[in-house]
C-alpha cells in the first residue's frame, strides 16, 4: 500500500493506483495538480493549513511563530488528548473562535491586546498554559485572552476566512500540516491523463474551491451583489478556461466585453478573484497566485479557500474544474413548477404574478443571487410556454455569430432571452434586434447549395440589412432564411418549434429559450 493527499484528505492505496481509479467522475477536460512531495521545499515554507469540520483554512506565520516551527511536526504540537477526536472548538462569539485545550509554554501577561480580523493567536484559559488554545480573530477588537505580552499572536489567515465565521459548537480542527512549496516544476506537474500510475506520497488537487465576496452562511453582504453575480454567471458551467497565465494570475475570458460594476477595490492577495471594469478585457475573470496591489480596473468579487496550488500550475489552453459558494441562483427560463422545486431546495420563498405551472419565468425580482439568498424571496414574471422559441444555437461552425446573438438577446446572462419580431412575408420571419452600428458582423459559416426550412441565420455586413435576423419555413436553393444571397448570409443555428412562429404578430417581443445539447 502507498499513501497520498487528494484535496486534502489522506488516502491508503494499492501500488500501481491510477489517476482514473481515485476520480472515476473527473471531467476529462479539467486538469489536475500533481505535485510530488520536496522535503526541502517543507522546510522553507510559514504557511500552515488547518483542516476542520467546516472547511480550510491556511495561516501564514510570523517571527512570533518561530518556537512552533522548530517542533518536529505540527500535528505534534497541537495533538489534542486521546479520544476527542482533534482540536475541538472550544469557545467563540461575533470576535473570535477557540480550538482546544493544549499545553504550550507561553507565559500569560494578564492584560488585554488589539486583535485584527484573521490574526491567529495563541491564549490560554484561567492563565493557565496547560489549557491553552489556538484563538482565530473573526472581527478587529481588543480583548485579554491570556496571552503574552506581545498578544500572542502567531500568524494571519490568508485563505479561507469564510470558514472562520462557520465554526460553531462540535466543530474541531481534524488536523495541521505544513503547506508544501509549489514552485519547483521539477517536482510539480498537470496531468489529464486517467492512465498516470501515483506514487507513494503525492499530493493531488483535482479542483479549486471559492467563496464569492460578501457571502457566508451567516451573513451576505449585498454591496457587491453585481459584480458577483457576474462571476458566478462566468463559472456557472464549472469550468475555469486559462486564456491568459502570467507569474501573478490567470484569466478566464468566456465573457469577455461584458460591462462589470466597480464595488470593490482591493488588494490583490495570492487567492484573490477579480473581474475587470475596464479595458478591452472587461469582463474576464481573474485569480491571482501572487499578491498584486489593487486596481481601480478591477473589482474583487471571492477568494479561493482550496485549490490555488492548481491555479499556479496550470498554463494557457489548459482548463480546471472550480466550485463557487454559492452557486447561482437564477430563475429565468424555468417553468414554474422548476422554479418551486428550485427554491425550495435554497430555502427561499417565490411569489409569481400568474398562476400554472407549465408557465415560463421571464423575470426575476431581485435579480441577483445574493440579494435573493439575503432575502429570501423572489417575485417572478411569467408567459405561457407557448410564447417561447426554442432555439439551438451553432457554437462550432459559427461561434462569433452565436456570441453576437447571445449578447442582444440577453441569451449571454440567462437561459432565455429578448427579440422584436419585425414582420413575415410568405416563407420568411424575420427580427430585428438592436445590433451596435459598430459591431463588426464578418462572413462566417456561408451557406451552399439549399439552405434546409427552419435554419436561424443572420445578416453579415456585405449587405445593407446587416444584423437582421431571419428563418425560413421551406427549404431555399437561392436565398438564406433573411431573404438575401447566401454570401449575406451566416447560418448560426436552428429554430425547435416553427409551429410557434404563426402567433406572433408586427412589434412583439418574442421570448427565446436556448436549449442546450
Amino acid at each position: 500500500m502507498i499513501e497520498i493527499h487528494l484535496d486534502g484528505t489522506r488516502l491508503e492505496i494499492k501500488e500501481g493506483t491510477s489517476l482514473g481509479d481515485i476520480l472515476p467522475r473527473r471531467k476529462k477536460s479539467c486538469s489536475v495538480a500533481i505535485v510530488r512531495p520536496v522535503k526541502a521545499e517543507l522546510a522553507e515554507t510559514r504557511n500552515i493549513k488547518f483542516y476542520t469540520t467546516a472547511g480550510e483554512v491556511v495561516v501564514e506565520l510570523n517571527d512570533a511563530a518561530t518556537p512552533f516551527l522548530q517542533e518536529e511536526s505540527l500535528a505534534s504540537l497541537f495533538s489534542p488528548q486521546e479520544g476527542t477526536g482533534g482540536l475541538a472548538f472550544g469557545w467563540g462569539d461575533r470576535y473570535a473562535a477557540s480550538f482546544g485545550p493544549f499545553s504550550s509554554e507561553i507565559t500569560p501577561s494578564r492584560t488585554p491586546s488589539r486583535y485584527a480580523k484573521g490574526d491567529l493567536a495563541v491564549g490560554c484559559g484561567g492563565y493557565d498554559p496547560r489549557r491553552s488554545y489556538l484563538i482565530f480573530s473573526r472581527a478587529d477588537h481588543v480583548a485579554d485572552y491570556g496571552a503574552a505580552a506581545d498578544g500572542g499572536v502567531i500568524g494571519k489567515v490568508v485563505s479561507g476566512r469564510s470558514v472562520l465565521d462557520r465554526w460553531t459548537s462540535g466543530d474541531a480542527v481534524q488536523r495541521i500540516e505544513r503547506v508544501i512549496s509549489w514552485a519547483d516544476q521539477s517536482s510539480s506537474f498537470i496531468a489529464t491523463d486517467d492512465a498516470l500510475v501515483l506514487e507513494d506520497g503525492m499530493y493531488i488537487v483535482s479542483y479549486v474551491r471559492a467563496v464569492a465576496e460578501g457571502y457566508s452562511s451567516n451573513a451576505i453582504d449585498t454591496g457587491m451583489a453585481e459584480s458577483v453575480e457576474h462571476l458566478l454567471m462566468t463559472l456557472e458551467d464549472g469550468y475555469f478556461l486559462v486564456k491568459r497565465s502570467t507569474s501573478t494570475h490567470i484569466m478566464d475570458q468566456k465573457l469577455i466585453g461584458t460591462s462589470v460594476a466597480q464595488e470593490n477595490k482591493a488588494s490583490r492577495l495570492e487567492g484573490t478573484i477579480t473581474a475587470r471594469t475596464r479595458g478591452k478585457s472587461k469582463g474576464c475573470i481573474y485569480i491571482y497566485t501572487q499578491d498584486t496591489p489593487g486596481s481601480p480596473a478591477h473589482t474583487v468579487v471571492g477568494r479561493v479557500e482550496h485549490g490555488i496550488e492548481l491555479a499556479k500550475l496550470v498554463s494557457e489552453g489548459d482548463a480546471f474544474c472550480i466550485r463557487i459558494e454559492p452557486e447561482r441562483l437564477d430563475f429565468m427560463g424555468l417553468t414554474v413548477e422548476e422554479a418551486r422545486g428550485v427554491a425550495q431546495a435554497r430555502g427561499v420563498a417565490i411569489e409569481t404574478d400568474e398562476e400554472g405551472n407549465d408557465r415560463v419565468v421571464v423575470g426575476q425580482e431581485p435579480g441577483t443571487t445574493l440579494e435573493i439568498l439575503a432575502q429570501k424571496h423572489a417575485s417572478l414574471t411569467t408567459v405561457p410556454a407557448e410564447e417561447v422559441l426554442a432555439v439551438r444555437l451553432d457554437d462550432k461552425n459559427a461561434p462569433m455569430t452565436c456570441m453576437i446573438f447571445r449578447d442582444f438577446t440577453g441569451l449571454k446572462q440567462h437561459s432565455i432571452g429578448f427579440m422584436p419580431f419585425l414582420f413575415n412575408f410568405e416563407d420568411v420571419y424575420l427580427f430585428k434586434p438592436k445590433i451596435a452600428s459598430s459591431r463588426k458582423i464578418n462572413l462566417e459559416n456561408i451557406p451552399s447549395g439549399e439552405v434546409p426550412a427552419f435554419m436561424l441565420a443572420m445578416t453579415n455586413d456585405s449587405r445593407k440589412s446587416s444584423g437582421l435576423v431571419g428563418v425560413r419555413t421551406a427549404p431555399s436553393t437561392e436565398f438564406g432564411p433573411t431573404s438575401e444571397p447566401f454570401g449575406g448570409t451566416n447560418i448560426f443555428g436552428v429554430l425547435l418549434e416553427p409551429e410557434k412562429l404563426d402567433t406572433f404578430r408586427e412589434g412583439d417581443m418574442v421570448v427565446v429559450r436556448e436549449v442546450r445539447s
